[in-house]
């Protein structure tokens, strides 16, 4: 039974990353029909947030000493709220396609963040995953400032998304013991819980002002696969493919997502694909992949007591 372990772990990362390959352009669908960027941040958070506390009666529950209550208060901020809400509302600026691309950038970032905080050495190797990786970043933002069409891209957005992605990673870095010590069902009930208390004041406008009446069937259908299937689904087996693979191979996976969300884009119409989309593509999935690839302070330290 253990032997399957590794498979399910391959077919839950891929899962995670298709469909958040195909979130990036039915988001962006929906957000173009009727439902404003911070209006689908509050739904696919409160919305995530009932669903995870309704699967956790279904499963053993865990005691949560008051000091780590408040620490997921924390860990939300980063983790949920601020990522959730920069990449939301970037998309509803930018295409799917340069949105999907950034995202791809999280590495670099958490490389950065462990520099900083757990003083991970910077090899000539990452450093120059880094150059590269910020270079594809520059050529999609310049890209998006001369575009002439939101579907190409918007420079805004494209920020906002590149955000998102560093304050997951700083998440990451901050509480990746909290995290461990959980399981994947108590660890989002708890964020998603805090993250719906911050969204909420800020969202209560646009909820307020927004027609609902006037969204359609199909606005509605796609804002429930944002938050079932692009958020909890998603989470679930993303937690689940981390827990068994090793980073390396859940950093690859992360080129997935763009694939998928390019070519969705590009037959619905949301989104188009230039030369210099593909250029910055190759610069950014080549730093990620030099980053992935470098060795870890763990490592180095391993290969000295060796030797």
């Amino acid at each position: 039974m253990n032997n399957n372990k590794p498979l399910k772990a391959h077919l839950c990362m891929l899962i995670a990353e298709v469909i958040w390959g195909l979130m990036s352009p039915i988001g962006k669908d929906a957000m173009i029909h009727g439902i404003s960027g911070i209006t689908m941040v509050f739904f696919r958070v409160s919305g995530a947030m009932l669903l995870f506390w309704i699967a956790g009666c279904f499963v053993p529950k865990e005691h949560i000493p008051r000091k780590d209550f408040f620490l997921f208060a924390a860990a939300a901020l980063f983790g949920v709220t601020c990522n959730q809400c920069l990449f939301i509302i970037g998309l509803s600026y930018t295409s799917p396609v340069n949105a999907s691309v950034i995202t791809t950038s999280m590495p670099i970032f958490a490389m950065m963040w462990a520099f900083l905080i757990i003083k991970e050495p910077i090899t000539l190797k990452k450093a120059g995953g880094v150059a590269i990786g910020c270079a594809g970043a520059i050529i999609l933002i310049l890209t998006s400032m001369n575009a002439a069409s939101h579907k190409v891209g918007d420079v805004r957005g494209d920020l906002m998304i590149l955000v998102a992605q560093c304050s997951f990673a700083l998440y990451m870095s901050l509480f990746s013991k909290l995290i461990k010590r959980y399981s994947v069902f108590t660890i989002n009930k708890y964020m998603f819980f805090w993250a719906t208390l911050y969204i909420l004041p800020i969202a209560l406008g646009d909820l307020q002002a927004t027609n609902f009446a006037a969204v359609s069937s199909r606005t509605w259908m796609e804002t429930g696969f944002v938050v079932f299937f692009g958020t909890f689904i998603s989470y679930i087996t993303l937690m689940m493919g981390q827990r068994v693979l090793r980073p390396t191979i859940v950093g690859v996976y992360n080129y997935v997502q763009p694939i998928v969300a390019v070519v969705v884009s590009v037959l619905t119409g949301i989104g188009t694909f230039t030369l210099y989309q593909g250029v910055a593509i190759v610069f950014v999935f080549s730093g990620v992949w030099l980053v992935i690839k470098s060795k870890s302070k763990r490592d180095i330290e391993a290969s000295q007591n060796i030797k």
